[in-house]
């Protein structure tokens, strides 16, 4: 742990059948389905010859996020399982972890799944599930947002018929203790998006994965977004107002309309 691994390859053909084989049981907290974690994550494509490295954290230097769900492999899941914080372990991927369905989407994408993939995992933390803390009560005109505690989504309510402001109103509902995030780093928040004053939700990632924003700062989402994740700290709750000039502008998007105000809670649950 600690240290990117290296992996041995017995001679012969590669391995038809997947596996799962515990490496280091850890010390720290459990893993359970739904959580997301941060891992060191290192990984070969085993053809009996070259066995390359696909890729490592370690070389990134960045630990990524991945979330525990039926979405990936049975092998995985019970890696996780058996694999506390600190841990590690290490997976072989072979054809029979995929549905016929996946193997068929696979070939007409390119891929070549008759390889197996050798995955190692070191599991680093669990982000939290949503943002912990004292809430403040940050009155914005027309907004309400209630603040459940613990794991519960908060919920917000935009209904109302007064004028919508101009600028981009953001307020710290919760302050987190992390670090600030600075341009360019990769953000995992949950969300909730509604219309300023028809209360209608256009978008919402509770009750699914968290979303993983690449690069705050760089055009991947609404300036409102950009202008508000960066410099806000990790663990925090943000409640943002953005006006159509930094949202979609003059033009509908998908069930948003033309020169809509847009009104946000953001738990900002993790960066790297």
């Amino acid at each position: 742990m600690g240290a990117k691994p290296t992996v041995t390859f017995p001679a012969g053909d590669p391995a038809k059948k997947s596996s799962m084989e515990v490496l280091s049981p850890g010390t720290g907290a459990g893993v359970a389905k739904g959580d997301t974690v941060f891992v060191n994550l290192s990984v070969w494509s085993w053809d009996g010859k070259q066995n390359t490295l696909e890729g490592s954290t370690y070389d990134t230097k960045k630990t990524e996020p991945i979330t525990v769900n039926d979405n990936m492999p049975k092998v995985m899941i019970d890696g996780f399982g058996k694999t506390k914080l600190g841990g590690r372990f290490m997976t072989v991927v072979a054809n029979d972890s995929y549905t016929e369905q996946e193997l068929a989407q696979a070939k007409q994408n390119g891929v070549d799944t008759s390889k197996p993939r050798v995955f190692v995992f070191d599991l680093v933390s669990t982000l939290p599930k949503a943002a912990q803390g004292e809430a403040k009560d940050v009155k914005v005109k027309s907004v309400k947002l209630t603040n459940p505690g613990g794991d519960a989504a908060p919920v917000l309510t935009t209904k109302t018929s007064d004028k919508p402001p101009a600028k981009l109103i953001n307020k710290t509902v919760i302050e987190g203790t992390g670090p600030a995030i600075k341009k360019n780093q990769s953000v995992v928040v949950h969300y909730t998006g509604k219309l300023w004053g028809s209360d209608k939700q256009f978008d919402s990632s509770w009750g699914k994965d968290p979303f993983t924003l690449q690069g705050v700062g760089t055009g991947q989402v609404i300036k409102g977004w950009d202008q508000a994740l960066e410099g806000a700290k990790v663990g925090s709750r943000l409640l943002l107002v953005i006006p159509p000039n930094l949202g979609y502008g003059d033009k509908d998007s998908g069930t948003i309309p033309a020169s809509s105000t847009l009104v946000f809670v953001v738990d900002v649950l993790g960066a790297y």
